[in-house]
């Protein structure tokens, strides 16, 4: 049975964004709509709180940058920057939820959302909402629809979209609450992106949890291998070694230009002599 109308949310540094990290959202959104297993109608990038503290965290307004840089050309993955304007770091169980509950709130109009405009991380499609709900009905569970003024509007779920690393630090002790798995597992959903010859579906087995919410776990298998990381681009840049096609080149431009992770002046100026 169809999932219904979803938008796919990936949490994380983004420190900085890699190839990898936008293709996440292009091969999970192919695979729900090749099985029609879901209408996926946005994608949010969601960079955490400077708070959080992670090694090699630039401040958010870099990452916000070199997003906007990487994302220039899609045309529905959007950033949202939340996250980074709270007072300090958000559990990923509350922002999916905040998400969610204003992508409904504004898609039903029972929110004025602080009297200000819609967020510019809003999908195209829920921003008209007469679009939203064109086209055949999906016969959908009642906890997924709301009534208004006698139409049934369908509501959205955003789901966290991640790779198998994050599902399996699930199993690390004391890094998530039981709560807040529940909740993002049970109330949201994972879609899971894995490499070639990894056995997600094994630890979904092996975790009681995971295993309980099973069917609220897509598992899509990226076969084009891709083990490019925001670490290894770091590690060029610090060495002074050309990171050019791991990220978009306006990225490691960015970064070299404001000697981001220990870029050099001369790595800027070399960059500059090739453009």
């Amino acid at each position: 049975m169809s999932q219904g109308k979803v938008v796919l949310m990936a949490c994380g540094s983004f420190s900085p964004p890699t190839y990898m990290h936008l293709r996440m959202f292009e091969i999970a959104k192919d695979y729900l709509h090749s099985l029609g297993l879901a209408n996926v109608i946005g994608g949010i990038v969601s960079p955490v709180h400077d708070a959080y503290g992670k090694k090699d965290l630039v401040a958010a307004q870099h990452r916000i940058a070199m997003l906007k840089l990487a994302l220039r050309s899609s045309t529905w993955i959007k950033i949202s920057d939340w996250e980074t304007q709270q007072n300090g770091w958000t559990r990923t169980r509350i922002s999916l939820q905040y998400h969610q509950d204003i992508i409904n709130r504004f898609l039903t109009n029972i929110s004025t959302i602080d009297d200000m405009d819609a967020p510019n991380w809003l999908p195209d499609d829920i921003l008209n909402v007469n679009n939203m709900n064109s086209g055949n009905s999906i016969d959908e569970p009642d906890n997924l629809m709301e009534r208004l003024n006698g139409n049934r509007v369908e509501r959205v779920t955003v789901k966290l979209l991640c790779g198998a690393d994050l599902l399996e630090s699930f199993a690390t002790p004391g890094l998530w609450s039981d709560e807040d798995l529940e909740t993002i597992v049970g109330r949201h959903g994972l879609v899971v992106v894995s490499r070639a010859g990894s056995d997600p579906g094994r630890f979904i087995y092996e975790s009681d949890m995971l295993y309980k919410h099973r069917n609220n776990v897509t598992l899509v298998t990226n076969y084009i291998a891709n083990e490019v990381s925001s670490t290894v681009i770091r590690r060029l840049v610090r060495r002074g070694e050309s990171a050019k096609y791991l990220t978009d080149d306006a990225v490691l431009a960015y970064l070299r230009t404001h000697r981001l992770y220990g870029a050099t002046s001369s790595q800027t100026e070399a960059v500059a002599r090739c453009s």
